[in-house]
């Protein structure tokens, strides 16, 4: 046997084995006998440098120094799920599935809903090509070298039918009892214990020395495959293929053919989750058919074609010893506990959320009482009652504040709002902080080297007070400020030159308007081309774009009416900010379907769904969600939502298929 032939097959082994340790938990070799054998692997490629390969066995051990991980966009959006605390939410969503699907049989994919973070890793050719964390969703940081250490993820996979290219997503975890060692370990040499293994697995995602991160017990559940020609048509099959192919992904899924069945899941896990190995927080329930996922879609956050429910939170009691209030950007106040610290959902909890005055009200929340607290899906946790046996005497009921507490503007409520609001928008230093603050954040100019305390550091100083003032900021300028190095000087100063590249839908999200979200900057954005038509856009005329309501459209035009904001718009724009849309040119495109609306709707042969709804865009068209007395055209693949079919029907909406389509464009 030649060299190559003897680097082949030692791989091939070595993988197996892994294979059957880390991901079916049935070892077939000693531990003693397995690092042998890596051993002579990697003596053998040390002398024989030309076999290099980075998906070797070997290479699990890391050893690669990542300075700054690169932020990478990802080919398929990850989206966050939402959640569900009842089984009457499962009802009211199966209920808005068939409103859209009609009364056609459902099966559902039940999987436990794993407490990790989220990864994508992407395959070509059978072989781990990169790892990407979930980021903004848009775009993550490259992980790939500390996700090579994870032993349970296959660096190659095997069986037939693999694609040529997918993604596969999960979560990285840290088992409970690797995670107990760990602590152990640092509680031995005197150093502080982790909180928690969600956290934990978060950050060493984010080490430097990938070698540190292959000393961890991090192991990958995975959970979902995305791509082109995927060679199974629903979640169950495409869990089966996974396994088949090396991936580790939880044999706890089951396919339920309602939701009674998914109910009976929900029971059993509630009460035996406490048996797994890992954390679980919750159950997700996805629509089995891919063909009726593409038919359901997503909204602007989630699909709508799967559901988290969430296992009852834990609670917790302690004091609460005073309330603080809180400004944001936009104004709002935020009544916020201080309590007697006290461990809740594997954290230490300090401070609870009391949302707004209603809320203090409703519950007779006073300082010095015994509260609980509760964890239930929410970064801050909340307060959800009193123990009023154990309230002492005399305490008089919470006044909520009337001034500001950081300018001391008199608070106004608008009428049926729940929050109060500091009016004083342009003088009062959270708020202009916080702006900024969003401005530079990660969904919007996303500016490298410069962070939130970065800011409050700026303005603190004098040095910046909106947004536009960055762009004149100086090395030497930023030098003094307090932990700030040359490089970092630079770096910060750099990051804001770069963020003149970014496109104008995110330049006006990051402008901090009122009710301008992410999904309603690119709308305006699109619909727009330019902030200079914006910004002369009337009311009727905002409310005539898609989805653009009163409340929004009174927002947008408040903000250009104002005199301090046509300022800073103007000088971002003679520092080279991008406010226009920066069309690419497509050789193709044509208008001949301009002001004409189009309904997609099936499975095609010529297009993928995403191809034909671009090409309907490139000639001009728009592609609505759902039919109505506006839509122009359904255009039909085979299976064509039942629903659908029937509201087309209805309305006298014509129904052509992509033949049709393709004549209507040539």
């Amino acid at each position: 046997m030649d060299i190559q032939q003897t680097i082949n097959a030692l791989r091939e082994e070595l993988n197996l084995h892994n294979y059957n340790y880390y991901v079916l938990d049935n070892p077939t070799i000693s531990d003693y006998d397995f690092d042998l054998k890596l051993k002579t692997l990697q003596k053998i490629e040390a002398e024989h440098p030309d076999f290099f390969d980075e998906n070797s066995p070997t290479q699990r051990v890391g050893g690669m120094i990542t300075k700054n991980f690169q932020t990478v966009a990802h080919d398929y959006r990850m989206y966050s799920l939402d959640n569900s605390y009842s089984k009457e939410d499962l009802i009211d969503w199966e209920k808005r599935i068939q409103k859209v699907l009609g009364d056609v049989p459902l099966e559902y994919t039940c999987e436990l809903k794993y407490d990790g973070a989220s990864i994508s890793i992407t395959f070509e050719d059978g072989k781990l090509k990169r790892a990407v964390t979930r980021g903004d969703g848009f775009q993550g940081d490259d992980v790939t070298n500390n996700i090579k250490t994870i032993k349970s993820i296959p660096l190659k996979l095997n069986g037939d039918e693999i694609p040529e290219k997918f993604e596969i997503r999960g979560e990285i975890i840290l088992p409970l009892e690797g995670f107990a060692k760990m602590n152990q370990e640092l509680i031995e040499n005197g150093e502080a214990p982790y909180a928690n293994p969600r956290n934990t697995a978060s950050g060493s995602l984010k080490l430097q020395d990938s070698a540190e991160v292959a000393k961890r017990p991090l192991e990958c559940l995975l959970y979902f495959l995305i791509g082109n020609n995927l060679p199974f048509s629903t979640q169950f099959e495409g869990l089966k293929a996974a396994r088949k192919w090396g991936f580790k992904a939880p044999k706890e899924a089951e396919l339920a053919k309602n939701l009674e069945e998914v109910f009976k899941f929900i029971d059993y896990w509630d009460i035996h989750r406490h048996d797994l190995p890992y954390e679980t927080d919750g159950v997700v329930v996805k629509v089995n058919s891919f063909q009726y996922q593409e038919e359901l879609g997503y909204t602007a956050k989630s699909p709508r074609w799967a559901m988290a429910y969430k296992f009852k939170s834990e609670q917790a009691a302690t004091q609460l010893n005073s309330i603080a209030y809180q400004v944001g950007r936009t104004g709002s106040i935020t009544p916020v506990a201080n309590l007697n610290p006290v461990q809740l959902a594997g954290t230490v909890v300090k401070r609870a959320s009391l949302h707004n005055a209603d809320q203090i009200e409703k519950l007779d929340i006073r300082v010095g009482d015994t509260v609980f607290v509760e964890k239930g899906g929410e970064i801050i946790p909340k307060i959800i009652a009193v123990d009023f046996t154990k309230r002492p005497e005399n305490t008089a009921p919470t006044q909520y504040i009337t001034h500001c507490p950081e300018c001391q503007s008199e608070l106004v409520r608008g009428e049926g709002e729940a929050n109060h609001y500091c009016p004083n928008f342009y003088g009062c230093p959270p708020q202009i902080i916080g702006r900024i603050q969003h401005y530079i954040s990660r969904k919007a100019m996303d500016i490298e080297g410069l962070g939130g305390e970065t800011v409050a550091l700026l303005y603190n100083n004098n040095l910046v007070h909106n947004y536009a003032d960055l762009y004149e900021l100086t090395v030497a300028q930023v030098l003094p400020l307090e932990r700030m190095a040359q490089k970092s000087a630079e770096n910060l100063v750099n990051g804001i030159e770069k963020s003149k590249e970014i496109p104008f839908e995110r330049v006006l999200f990051a402008l901090g308007i009122r009710f301008v979200g992410e999904t309603v900057a690119k709308k305006l954005a699109k619909h727009y081309k330019n902030i200079d038509a914006l910004s002369q856009a009337t009311l009727m005329d905002l409310i005539l774009v898609d989805e653009i309501g009163e409340r929004i459209a009174s927002s947008v035009i408040e903000f250009f009416e104002n005199e301090a904001n046509k300022i800073i718009i103007d000088r971002l724009k003679s520092f080279g900010v991008q406010f226009e849309i920066i069309e690419k040119h497509n050789p193709n495109a044509t208008n001949l379907l301009e002001g004409k609306i189009f309904v997609v709707s099936g499975v095609f042969e010529k297009f993928s769904r995403d191809d034909l709804k671009k090409a309907i865009e490139d000639n001009g068209g728009k592609v609505g969600s759902s039919i109505s007395a506006k839509t122009d055209y359904v255009v039909a693949g085979d299976n064509m939502g039942p629903a659908k079919l029937e509201k087309a029907v209805k309305l006298n909406v014509p129904i052509i298929n992509e033949v049709d389509f393709l004549k209507m464009i040539e």
